[in-house]
């Protein structure tokens, strides 16, 4: 009789889009962890079980990995805000949902805000993207300012300064969620819009 060979089944190629994905929540976890300058591309590789080669392939450099981080985020972040927002029925509603999301946002995906975050760590075209996220943030709320009838007819310029207050005002917050257990996201959104409305409420007078 002849002998029988065993045969390995060949290994199933994962999609590159899923893969990308595997790799990013990897880096955001080792991001977190370590800081992004004491992060390896090794570690990050072996967490997901690819090669460090398929790192630089897909991304470049461990700066276009963080980029490719903090992008993701941003898309998240604005995603989460605009379903949330859906269904307001006035400015008011839209600031306080809008603002909730954010703090949301950042408790349920720790690691993702540690790399924004840890800007001070990063350069180039890293600290661009982290001001991308502010932009699309400050851009959001001014539009909710704007849609306040009693500031339809404000300079658009000073709209945009009042939601730099605001989104100023969340990061210093989010960051107090990380340690003050006794501030979740909906206190912090009150603190928020206890301020933010009540000012403008004297503007509009």
């Amino acid at each position: 009789m002849g002998r029988t060979t065993a045969r390995t089944a060949p290994r199933k190629r994962v999609p590159r889009a899923e893969r990308e994905q595997q790799i990013l929540e990897a880096a955001e976890a080792v991001f977190a962890a370590r800081g992004v300058k004491a992060a390896s591309m090794e570690e990050i590789a072996e967490r997901v079980g690819v090669t460090k080669p398929l790192l630089y392939e897909y991304f470049g450099s461990k700066d276009g990995l963080v980029v490719a981080c903090i992008r993701r985020a941003r898309a998240e972040l604005l995603d989460r805000t605009w379903q949330a927002v859906e269904h307001a029925e006035s400015a008011e509603e839209r600031m306080r949902l809008g603002v909730l999301a954010f703090f949301d946002f950042i408790t349920d995906h720790a690691a993702a805000w540690a790399v924004v975050r840890g800007e001070a760590a990063i350069s180039g075209e890293a600290v661009a993207a982290v001001e991308e996220v502010r932009s699309q943030q400050t851009d959001y709320v001014a539009g909710v300012l704007a849609s306040y009838p009693d500031l339809a007819d404000a300079d658009p310029a000073r709209l945009h300064g009042y939601a730099d207050v605001v989104v100023g005002a969340c990061e210093r917050l989010a960051v107090r969620l990380e340690t003050d257990a006794d501030l979740d996201a909906a206190t912090a959104t009150d603190l928020v819009m206890d301020v933010i409305w009540s000012g403008l409420a004297v503007l509009a007078d």
